[in-house]
């Protein structure tokens, strides 16, 4: 089983979360932060994984802090359930409707972090979520999961859809990319025999 737990405590953020990869969808989601509560359930439904997240946040402040303190420790449990990445399809991308809206996403899981996002979004806010906080988010998961990761709007006006097409295209990437290749089970899949 591909599964990691990560517990981070700061002054700031308080959370525990729980990441199994080759799971079926099912997800326990609170972090006192509605909408993204709803982008990460989401994420884990298209993605396949199980996913538990307790997050006790400033929340009183703003959200800042726990979307990229969770984002923070997706990467972390993506780095420490895929361990040397033996196996695994390593590549995955996806071009995925969200009614209006057009979002195309890639990644490697090359054990090194890039993020190229282009994801512009005209609404400041979807209900009291900060559109920006996407891209917080997506730079804390690709950091510290060490991996390559390119989103990109090709056609959107709704924020609420454009936002959600994000999180379901990189689920279904991500989903992709961490798949066993069946083909070479036990080799790293890199030319240089480390990711």
């Amino acid at each position: 089983m591909r599964t990691s737990t990560i517990e981070r405590n700061t002054a700031e953020t308080k959370i525990k979360l729980t990441l199994n990869i080759d799971g079926s969808g099912k997800s326990n989601i609170n972090t006192g932060v509605g909408f993204f509560d709803h982008m990460l359930t989401l994420f884990a439904r298209h993605g396949g994984f199980d996913l538990d997240v307790v997050c006790d946040g400033d929340i009183e402040v703003d959200a800042h802090h726990t979307v990229e303190d969770v984002g923070i420790c997706l990467g972390k449990a993506f780095a420490e359930a895929l361990g040397d990445r033996r196996g695994i399809c390593r590549y995955g991308d996806i071009i995925l409707p969200m009614d209006e809206a057009l979002m195309l996403c890639a990644v490697d899981l090359s054990g090194r972090a890039f993020l190229d996002y282009r994801v512009p979004i005209k609404r400041l806010r979807v209900g009291n979520f900060d559109t920006e906080l996407g891209e917080e988010f997506f730079v804390a998961f690709v950091r510290e999961s060490n991996i390559c990761l390119h989103l990109r709007k090709l056609a959107g006006k709704n924020a609420h859809h454009v936002l959600e097409a994000a999180f379901k295209a990189s689920a279904r990437a991500m989903r992709a990319a961490a798949a066993k290749d069946s083909r070479f089970p036990d080799e790293i899949p890199s030319s240089k025999g480390v990711l």
